[in-house]
């Protein structure tokens, strides 16, 4: 440990640190679930949804005896939907083994699901103030820099040498958890991945890429890979009553559990039309009548990229089956809120409310 940077680290954080929610009271359910919301999302983005969260689920307790609908629509439009029913499922075995008591153990902090060995690490630090490393993504850009790593990040070397480093650095500190957070916010605010503040910092007199003049070298990063672009399909399968259907997906998987209006991924030489009319087919065992285009919706997810064309259709008296989804509903248009959905479909679930019943080609929004 290298006292003297951490009290220079901790002396700036006292004087710059974030106001932020999850700093309020720093219980160890409260870091859990801060920790995993941010997981690859802005902190503006993520305030108004923990906000939201601690209402409806202010404890353990709380979240075990809700059920995985309400918490999946209570985590609507943050993504990474796997992660609320991971936290459903946790939260679920801390009431029954624990009785609603987190562990303040390590080794049983990294057993339980979700929680991997960075988010047990804030968890034991900022919660029980153990002397423990944790190493997210500032910390490791602060790392590379500060100890000049001229070798990439996110490899089985890196994360080896990082983690050691952590490890060496944590230990003896007698303020761990404001010590990764004073680095958390070190990282978002002046060892930024692009354009660092290094005349800023409060680190430079031990930073060995600034000393070398590598700081715009480091860290050192992987050539990224390209992502694949998907055209997708879907059908807003209309009653006469205004009632249209959607479908639960699978329990596991991308935007498990989740509501969707059907269809499918477009495959080569379809035709959109073509490719709707097959996936309802495969979907429902139903032979669908397209009526007119509603919209067309983009998004990007971590890996790949969508673009959705989204259609108005009918299916007379047909009774759909659920043969690839958990459930199938008719719901009104204005129930449509009720149910938890992903970024697309909220949209288009949004543009029914907002434009009502579309009838023609002429009245598609696109057009409107």
């Amino acid at each position: 440990m290298n006292k003297p940077m951490h009290q220079e680290l901790l002396e700036w954080f006292g004087k710059n640190k974030r106001d932020l929610p999850w700093r309020e009271n720093r219980t160890p359910y409260r870091v859990w679930i801060s920790e995993i919301m941010l997981q690859q999302t802005r902190v503006e983005t993520v305030i108004p949804y923990y906000t939201r969260w601690m209402e409806a689920f202010p404890d353990p307790v709380s979240l075990a005896k809700s059920d995985e609908q309400q918490v999946l629509k209570q985590w609507e439009g943050l993504g990474y939907y796997s992660r609320a029913r991971t936290l459903y499922k946790t939260a679920g075995i801390i009431m029954q083994k624990w009785n609603g008591i987190f562990p303040n153990d390590l080794k049983t902090l990294e057993s339980l699901p979700g929680i991997g060995r960075y988010t047990a690490g804030a968890i034991a630090s900022i919660a029980f103030n153990q002397a423990v490393p944790a190493l997210d993504g500032n910390i490791r850009r602060i790392y590379s820099r500060l100890f000049d790593l001229a070798i990439p990040l996110r490899t089985k070397e890196s994360e080896t040498i990082l983690w050691q480093l952590a490890g060496s650095e944590i230990e003896g500190e007698n303020s761990p958890g404001a010590y990764h957070e004073a680095l958390m916010d070190l990282g978002s605010s002046v060892c930024l991945p692009s354009a660092p503040r290094c005349l800023l910092c409060p680190l430079t007199s031990w930073c060995e890429a600034f000393k070398k003049n590598t700081v715009s070298q480091r860290p050192v990063t992987k050539q990224a890979k390209s992502i694949p672009h998907f055209i997708v399909t879907a059908g807003i399968i209309q009653k006469p009553n205004d009632e249209v259907l959607i479908a639960q997906r699978p329990a596991h998987g991308l935007l498990g559990g989740l509501w969707e209006f059907p269809g499918g991924k477009q495959e080569k030489d379809e035709t959109l039309e073509e490719c709707l009319i097959r996936e309802l087919r495969e979907e429902l065992e139903v032979q669908v009548i397209i009526k007119a285009p509603f919209g067309v919706y983009k998004h990007a997810y971590t890996h790949f990229r969508v673009t959705l064309h989204a259609f108005l259709c009918e299916i007379g008296d047909q009774n759909p089956q659920p043969i690839e989804a958990q459930a199938l509903r008719w719901v009104k248009i204005p129930n449509l809120a009720a149910f938890p959905m992903g970024k697309i479909d909220r949209q288009i679930a949004r543009d029914l409310q907002k434009f009502g019943p579309i009838q023609n080609e002429e009245e598609s929004i696109d057009n409107l």
